[in-house]
């Protein structure tokens, strides 16, 4: 560990070395289940299930409606480790210690990173309950300084100056939307822009007037930590965002945002979310699952 706190490659390589002696299981594909994600766990056959707070140097998530456990297992013919709930910044983690899961995903072989979240919805166009697959983001918190990144930087896990280009994997993509069509759900299906906030407070009308005039389509507050971190490692990426509720940008509007109608949401969608995303890991190619990078 450095002086200031910060994990170092060694420690990374501890926690790695610490859940390999937990199970035998080699994922190739990792998940961070958002808000209706959670219960993808129960589709995995011959799991192995770890708390946060049992993994050495790992994060432990204290928000309402994310569970906080490690869970190990096979999906639809492919090993996957899957985070069952997350951290976010708002919790008081520094960024670094919020995407340190990502790095030990890396180091235990995993190529691909499904990051899915819950979302606010800016495009008028979109509806509560629909799925938005992420093109792009704007990191509001890494325009203003606060980036993943920050420190000193170990080349073993990838480069100083990673390009943002392309974090969203094009052909994944393609995928997913090839899959809602089959499943008969491509109408809940829309592409976009995420922008994450650091939250915890709601976003003022002001500010969501201005996100909807620099092309952000859904907001929410985490995501994009993830992701950078992942293209660092030389990860595919893949996002999607729940859009729970439709963000106010009328000052004649009553109506507020709230995390119970969040949690609804989540839970109203939860079946169709979980049967996209599995059938999504079962069509990953080959060829995608075994593009690793950090041995």
């Amino acid at each position: 560990m450095a002086e200031d706190g910060r994990l170092i490659y060694e420690d990374y390589q501890t926690t790695c070395e610490f859940l390999k002696s937990k199970t035998e299981h080699k994922p190739t594909i990792g998940i961070i289940c958002g808000s209706g994600l959670g219960g993808l766990v129960d589709k995995l056959e011959d799991t192995y299930k770890i708390a946060y707070e049992d993994i050495p140097n790992f994060p432990v998530s204290t928000v309402p409606g994310h569970a906080g456990r490690l869970v190990f297992g096979k999906l639809n013919g492919k090993t996957v480790v899957c985070m069952q709930g997350r951290v976010h910044m708002y919790e008081g983690y520094p960024l670094w210690k919020i995407t340190m899961p990502v790095r030990v995903m890396a180091l235990l072989g995993v190529h691909t990173l499904i990051v899915t979240n819950a979302a606010g919805g800016i495009n008028r166009k979109y509806n509560v309950g629909d799925f938005m697959v992420i093109k792009d983001h704007i990191n509001m918190p890494g325009l203003a300084g606060n980036n993943p990144l920050i420190g000193p930087n170990d080349e073993r896990f990838g480069p100083r100056f990673p390009s943002m280009t392309g974090t969203y994997d094009k052909e994944l993509r393609k995928l997913i939307v090839n899959i809602a069509t089959e499943l008969n759900i491509e109408n809940l299906l829309q592409e976009g822009i995420y922008c994450m906030v650091g939250g915890p407070s709601f976003e003022s009308i002001a500010e969501l007037r201005y996100l909807q005039t620099v092309g952000a389509d859904c907001v929410g507050m985490s995501t994009c930590p993830e992701a950078i971190v992942a293209k660092h490692c030389g990860m595919r990426v893949f996002g999607m965002s729940l859009v729970t509720n439709k963000c106010v940008i009328d000052y004649e509007d009553t109506a507020e945002p709230n995390h119970e109608e969040v949690l609804e949401t989540g839970r109203l969608r939860a079946a169709d979310m979980q049967n996209l995303v599995s059938v999504f890991v079962k069509r990953i190619p080959e060829a995608i699952v075994n593009n690793n990078k950090i041995n």
